[in-house]
C-alpha cells in the first residue's frame, strides 16, 4: 500500500536554529539592561522604605524627640542637598550628549557629575567627623542611631554611584564605551537620579521634621 508523504509543515519541519516556534524574543518588552536596573531599583525602594518606615515608627513612639536644628548643621546640609540636585541636571545633560554621541560634551557633563557627587560625599564625611568629635555616636540615643543608619546607607549608595560614573567616564575617555554602548550611560543615570531622589526624602524627614 502506498502512503502519500506528509506535506511539509514549516512550524514542525524547519531546521532547529530557525524554527518558527522558537523564533521570537521571550525577554521583557524593554531593553534587558533597563529592565534589570528597574528591578534592582525596586529592591532599593523596598530597602529605603523599610529604613524610613522604621524611623517614623520609632520617632512616633518616642515621647520626646530632639529638634534636628539643635544637633545637626541643617544649613550646610541644605547647600549639600542643592549640590546633589544640581548633579541630577548635569547627569541629564550627560545622557543627552550620549544620545547624539557628542563625546567632549559627554565627558564634560559626566565629569561634572562626578565632581559634584564627590563633593556631596566629602561634606557628609566632614559632618560625620565633626559629630563624632563632639561625642555624637550611634550608641548615644535613638536619634543618632537612626541618623547614622539612614544617612550612612545612603552615603554608601552615593559613593557606589560616583565610582560607577568614574568607570563610565574612563570607558568613554579611552574609547572602551562607544556610541553603541550609550545605554550603559543611561542606566548609570537612572541609578544616579534614584539616589538623588532618596536623599531629598531623607533630608526632609531627618533634618527638617
Amino acid at each position: 500500500m502506498n502512503y502519500a508523504a506528509p506535506a511539509y509543515d514549516p512550524a514542525i519541519d524547519a531546521p532547529a536554529p530557525h524554527h518558527p516556534i522558537y523564533d521570537y524574543d521571550s525577554g521583557p518588552p524593554v531593553h534587558r539592561g533597563k529592565f534589570a536596573i528597574w528591578l534592582f531599583l525596586a529592591t532599593e525602594v523596598m530597602f529605603f522604605t523599610g529604613l524610613i518606615g522604621t524611623y517614623i515608627v520609632i520617632r512616633m513612639g518616642t515621647r520626646s524627640w530632639p529638634n534636628p536644628e539643635d544637633r545637626l548643621a541643617v544649613g550646610i546640609t541644605a547647600v549639600n542637598t542643592f549640590f546633589l540636585i544640581c548633579s541630577s541636571f548635569t547627569m541629564v545633560k550627560a545622557v543627552e550628549a550620549s544620545m547624539r554621541w557628542a563625546k567632549q560634551a559627554l565627558l564634560g557633563w559626566l565629569g561634572l557629575t562626578v565632581v559634584i557627587g564627590s563633593i556631596f560625599v566629602g561634606i557628609q564625611v566632614y559632618e560625620y567627623i565633626e559629630l563624632i568629635k563632639h561625642g555624637s555616636l550611634p550608641n548615644v540615643d535613638l536619634f543618632w542611631s537612626t541618623f547614622y543608619a539612614m544617612t550612612g546607607f545612603h552615603g554608601l549608595h552615593v559613593s557606589g554611584g560616583v565610582l560607577w560614573l568614574i568607570i563610565v567616564w574612563l570607558g568613554v575617555a579611552f574609547g572602551i564605551l562607544r556610541r553603541e554602548h550609550r545605554m550603559r550611560i543611561e542606566l548609570a543615570g537612572l541609578y544616579w537620579h534614584f539616589v538623588d531622589l532618596v536623599w531629598v526624602l531623607l533630608f526632609t524627614i531627618v533634618y527638617l521634621m
